[in-house]
């Protein structure tokens, strides 16, 4: 049975790829601190699951004491020369769209299919896991699809992946902290809190005022926590079932679809979303740091009231 452990053998692969090429990188005056970070991330990845809680937690703090003390400096170690880029991107023109969106068609199709193959009496993919999983196997076809285009070295995935790592820094294991932390704060009784102070501050039998708590209440803790999947259990604990489900009578599962996309309105309007805002000004080099978050804003508000709309007119019995 394929499970979880799939990808994190492939990111496993990944950033220990990055540690050795740069470990080999004499032109990078901080390759050892580099190796170090992306060796430590391999090794949570490859043996995380074996090793005692501990010893992983050992890890992360080892990791944050490189990142601290020492950095992760970008490296200039490119497979492709600029020239060679931009006759590339005039040879192919907008085909060079095809690999990344194959991944998204790809994710569904598989997700659509190998949820359903049993082999042997047994399920081939975990089920509660076919998602992540379908996704793992869209990123290696994407990938294979791009090589057959593009007929760059083998190693330029490797290296490119190590480049773009190098250029995001720590903030690439941002989503994997901030999950964790949201299951933290779930833990902890967070919810409860929130649920607590928002009884005390939205009058009773005003849906409105309790879909925008709600909703705007996504947004922020998102945009604090980098994530909305580790935002989501606790503004649902604390306003969306006592307030919108039980409180109001709302349709929990209208509530939790657009609380969602909610958040999501967050993940536009942080860095701490790095993969999402920090990602992509690395990869198109941008001497803003906040550029994308910049263009993001007016839509993420835009939806935001949308979302909070929708709600509002579809969740509850009017």
């Amino acid at each position: 049975m394929i499970t979880l452990e799939f990808l994190y053998r492939l990111m496993g692969i990944l950033t220990g790829a990055a540690a050795i090429i740069n470990l080999r990188d004499a032109s990078n005056p901080k390759r050892l601190t580099n190796a170090t970070f992306w060796g430590l991330w391999s090794v949570s990845f490859l043996a995380g699951t074996y090793l005692p809680d501990i010893a992983n937690g050992g890890i992360i703090l080892a990791m944050v004491v490189v990142a601290t003390l020492r950095g992760v400096k970008a490296s200039s170690g490119d497979s492709t020369t600029p020239a060679e880029r931009v006759a590339s991107a005039k040879r192919w023109g907008n085909r060079l769209f095809l690999p990344a969106l194959a991944v998204p068609v790809i994710t569904l199709l598989a997700n659509a299919t190998i949820g359903h193959i049993v082999i042997g009496g047994r399920a081939l993919v975990e089920p509660k896991q076919v998602t992540l999983v379908a996704l793992g196997f869209a990123t290696l076809l994407s990938l294979a699809i791009g090589m057959l285009m593009l007929k760059p070295p083998l190693r330029a995935p490797l290296v490119e992946a190590r480049r773009l790592l190098d250029a995001v820094g720590w903030a690439a294991m941002l989503p994997q902290l901030l999950a964790a932390l949201g299951a933290v704060f779930a833990a902890a009784g967070v919810g409860k809190v929130v649920s607590t102070l928002a009884a005390g501050w939205i009058p009773a039998g005003a849906p409105l005022l309790s879909v925008l708590a709600f909703t705007v209440g996504m947004a922020l803790l998102t945009m604090l926590m980098g994530n909305a999947f580790a935002a989501f259990p606790v503004m649902m604990l604390g306003i969306g079932l006592p307030l919108l489900v039980t409180g109001l009578h709302g349709d929990a599962t209208i509530i939790a679809a657009i609380g969602m996309l909610s958040g999501f309105c967050g993940t536009l309007m942080t860095p701490m979303a790095a993969n999402f805002n920090l990602v992509p000004v690395a990869l198109l080099e941008l001497d803003d740091r906040y550029a994308v978050i910049r263009a993001q804003v007016p839509t993420a508000l835009l939806l935001l009231a949308v979302n909070t709309a929708l709600i509002y007119f579809l969740a509850f019995p009017h």
